[in-house]
């Protein structure tokens, strides 16, 4: 396994050791020794899978008191990605990384604790895993407007399907700060 850091340094894009021959082929999707190696500690308490078609927007989400760190990838299709720093006090604070997951790189990405996660569907239907740090709790969920003009992520083009709820978020500015996670310097 390849980890790459970002401009962001805690978000990790993961390239697996694809090994390809006539039959198909095989990686390792998660190795934990690995991840210890690069410092990445984690401790994955719950796996989800979404499917979706064409269009589909999901997100910007997040939890505060029960924050998730996320290792997403894409295992039929191909989606946008983005992980929005919404750490009020960190120096990254309002910046995303963005990267194209698909069935054909099988790159994971690492979208930790503290940032709004949402992706974007580009073929005629993903299915869309992510393993989580914490458990999903509905009542501790919160989000940030998927086209906040201050955030500027540059989304695909093409048809947006955004659900109600995700439609009415807040741009970042808008959400009040005791409802922002908060930085700190120890990963």
């Amino acid at each position: 396994m390849i980890f790459e850091k970002t401009s962001i340094p805690c978000v990790i894009k993961i390239h697996p050791d694809v090994h390809k021959d006539n039959r198909g082929y095989f990686f390792e999707s998660f190795k934990k020794n690995e991840f210890e190696k690069k410092n990445l500690n984690m401790k994955f308490v719950q796996d989800n899978q979404a499917q979706s078609s064409k269009g589909v927007l999901r997100g910007l989400h997040y939890q505060l008191n029960n924050p998730q760190g996320k290792l997403v990838w894409v295992t039929l299709g191909k989606v946008f990605d983005v992980a929005v720093d919404i750490r009020k006090g960190s120096p990254t604070f309002g910046q995303s990384i963005t990267t194209l997951l698909d069935d054909k790189s099988h790159l994971r990405f690492y979208v930790p604790p503290g940032f709004a996660h949402g992706y974007h569907v580009l073929s005629e239907n993903a299915i869309f895993n992510y393993k989580c740090t914490d458990y999903y709790h509905p009542e501790d969920e919160h989000g940030v407007k998927w086209n906040d003009p201050s955030i500027n992520i540059e989304w695909v083009k093409g048809d947006k399907i955004i659900s109600q709820k995700d439609s009415n978020f807040l741009n970042l500015n808008k959400i009040d700060e005791a409802l922002l996670p908060t930085y700190s310097e120890k990963p």
